[in-house]
């Protein structure tokens, strides 16, 4: 999709409905733009090294200047491609001015402006997904204590508390962080100055025009910088969006299956729901279809950046492109900013949760382990015990709260032939899920004193990630105003 049809697409939006944001937002700098900087970059460079001499280099940035001024006026072509821009240059500062090509090929110029587009798609949604991270410790602090049913193949399993189960979703969040950073690491690197592969006979400073531009370094290699790293950049950061993608399914998954039953625990607040057009007891969370396409979106426009990359020899041209990949970005921006509405919009009933778990079973591993606590009873022999609490209760209509101490003790007599080992009021106890739950003692379990270290982390984490953004971005707009200092000065040195 070319940047033009892009635009179109921004303007319609995903049709959602009424109300709905657009899927993704246009990128904030376009190719010429990148290019521009570039130019600029280079004659600082050619300059400072001696390859164009001073007034001569002078009157090329003047030139510079005067074309990305008259670029900037609307409906202008804006071309990427250097030639035109060469052209234009050419017409208006002369001949001379083609010197500005010095040691470069449109190989290595399409290389940096792509990698300076995915630089910035990729700290654009690094910003956005600080939104859910906030959103998911936020609403972790209000439910501590709130217990909540967890589930493994689809059945109920064991208690927890939904802080417990919110900071897993932030803890993937935090992964999802982690490698945005360690990827911006390997993007944030220049291959300006590989020329069409294999560098030139002219001695440039590779390392000037990557500061210049806000790179951390260079890539090294110049057969790499245009045409093996082109390749495992834009993939990698497509691998990262595509996985975050996935966690955030499957909460939306978790959500959704509430509204399966008529007395849900967790449902979303009327604002983010739709009533339906012919049954007005329906309420549609349609945020949620909205979130899921999102992310399956993501992961499917992932898949085809790297099918474009794929089964292609070196020096092709059509596993370059990036435009898939900046809409990629954009739209796990958007589904960030999505998921931080969803998480946002949650409204809990910890009365209903907690009835849910004393319905079932759900605590019957407590029973097991204060067996094996309290009177060494091995865990297997534990755990047929509770296993025929639970086919004796289930089979009788019966909730764990509702058995008797009569019948807990009849039930191991009648499974081991001598008396219940432990006073039953420990049995009774370890059919509370509450107490269950406050009783966990392992790192990282739903006990309260351990979800509040971990909220603190969390915290802590992401606070570390909003310190990463504004020092990166400090750091580029540093380079940015260094460049522009010196492009500036050259310029004004025609004078």
């Amino acid at each position: 999709m070319s940047r033009g049809q892009l635009a179109a697409v921004v303007t319609l939006g995903i049709g959602l409905g009424p109300g709905a944001a657009p899927a993704f937002a246009q990128p904030a700098h376009d190719d010429f733009h990148h290019l521009g900087e570039i130019n600029k970059a280079s004659i600082v460079m050619l300059s400072e090294v001696g390859l164009v001499p001073g007034p001569m280099a002078s009157a090329i940035a003047a030139g510079i200047a005067a074309v990305l001024a008259e670029q900037a006026e609307p409906g202008a072509p804006r071309s990427s491609d250097y030639l035109d821009f060469e052209a234009l240059l050419v017409d208006v500062a002369g001949r001379d001015a083609s010197r500005l090509h010095t040691g470069r090929s449109r190989q290595d110029i399409g290389s940096t402006f792509r990698r300076l587009g995915i630089r910035e798609a990729l700290l654009d949604a690094y910003e956005a997904l600080l939104a859910p991270r906030d959103a998911l410790l936020t609403l972790a602090a209000q439910h501590t204590g709130t217990i909540i049913p967890a589930y493994t193949h689809g059945v109920q399993a064991q208690p927890t508390s939904l802080a417990h189960y919110l900071l897993a979703f932030a803890a993937a969040l935090d992964r999802d962080a982690e490698r945005l950073e360690e990827t911006f690491a390997r993007v944030n690197r220049s291959p300006l100055g590989a020329a069409a592969l294999a560098t030139s006979g002219f001695p440039l400073d590779r390392g000037r025009l990557a500061a210049l531009l806000g790179f951390d370094g260079v890539v090294e290699n110049a057969y790499d910088a245009n045409h093996v790293s082109t390749v495992d950049s834009k993939t990698e950061v497509a691998s990262t969006l595509a996985i975050s993608a996935l966690s955030i399914g499957q909460l939306v998954e978790d959500v959704h299956i509430q509204y399966h039953d008529p007395a849900p625990w967790l449902l979303l607040d009327r604002s983010l729901t739709g009533v339906s057009s012919i049954m007005p007891q329906k309420r549609n969370p349609g945020i949620l279809a909205q979130l899921r396409r999102l992310a399956s979106t993501v992961i499917g426009d992932a898949q085809t950046v790297f099918l474009a990359a794929h089964n292609t020899s070196t020096g092709m041209a059509d596993y370059r492109s990036t435009d898939q990949l900046l809409e990629t970005a954009a739209k796990a921006a958007q589904m960030y900013r999505v998921y931080a509405d969803v998480v946002n919009g949650l409204r809990v009933d910890p009365a209903r949760s907690l009835a849910e778990v004393d319905a079932d079973y759900a605590t019957m591993t407590e029973v097991a382990d204060t067996l094996l606590r309290h009177a060494d009873v091995p865990f297997r022999v534990g755990h047929h015990y509770a296993s025929e609490i639970t086919e004796y209760g289930r089979a009788r209509g019966k909730r764990p709260k509702d058995l008797t101490a009569d019948e807990l003790r009849h039930l191991y007599d009648e499974a081991y032939g001598e008396p219940l080992p432990v006073d039953v009021a420990l049995i009774q106890a370890a059919l509370d899920p509450e107490q269950m739950v406050a009783g966990r003692r392992g790192l990282g379990g739903p006990q309260a004193a351990e979800v509040t270290r971990m909220l603190q982390a969390g915290r802590e984490r992401t606070e570390a990630g909003r310190r990463w953004l504004r020092d990166t971005r400090a750091r580029l707009a540093a380079a940015q105003s260094a460049l522009r200092s010196a492009f500036t000065q050259l310029m004004e040195a025609a004078r």
